[in-house]
């Protein structure tokens, strides 16, 4: 790895570890109201629906509708079945593997 890499890493290392440490330092009493608490308790659900949305439907910078829709939408239905998770997670790949095959 060149100088400038590990200068990024190492930057991107301190900035990681600084925010953490800007986490910890909040006051407590900014913590405390109502509208905040649920802005913080719903704030990880809408992150981890923004990740799978873009991990889904782009390549690249580009919108893709393919096998991983499909899979997901599986996994929807499986969802509101009740199906356990690891039923949930074969259900997908099986559906977007399925559908990789035959296109």
């Amino acid at each position: 790895m060149t100088t400038t890499g590990w200068v990024a890493v190492l930057v991107t290392a301190a900035g990681c570890y600084l925010l953490k440490l800007l986490g910890v330092l909040v006051p407590e009493h900014w913590l405390e109201g109502e509208r905040v608490a649920r802005v913080l308790t719903l704030l990880p659900v809408a992150l981890l629906a923004a990740l799978a949305a873009v991990q889904t439907l782009a390549t690249g910078d580009h919108l893709v509708l393919d096998a991983r829709v499909a899979g997901v939408a599986a996994a929807v239905v499986a969802l509101v079945l009740r199906a356990p998770f690891i039923v949930v997670v074969a259900v997908a790949a099986a559906t977007a593997a399925l559908l990789r095959l035959v296109a």
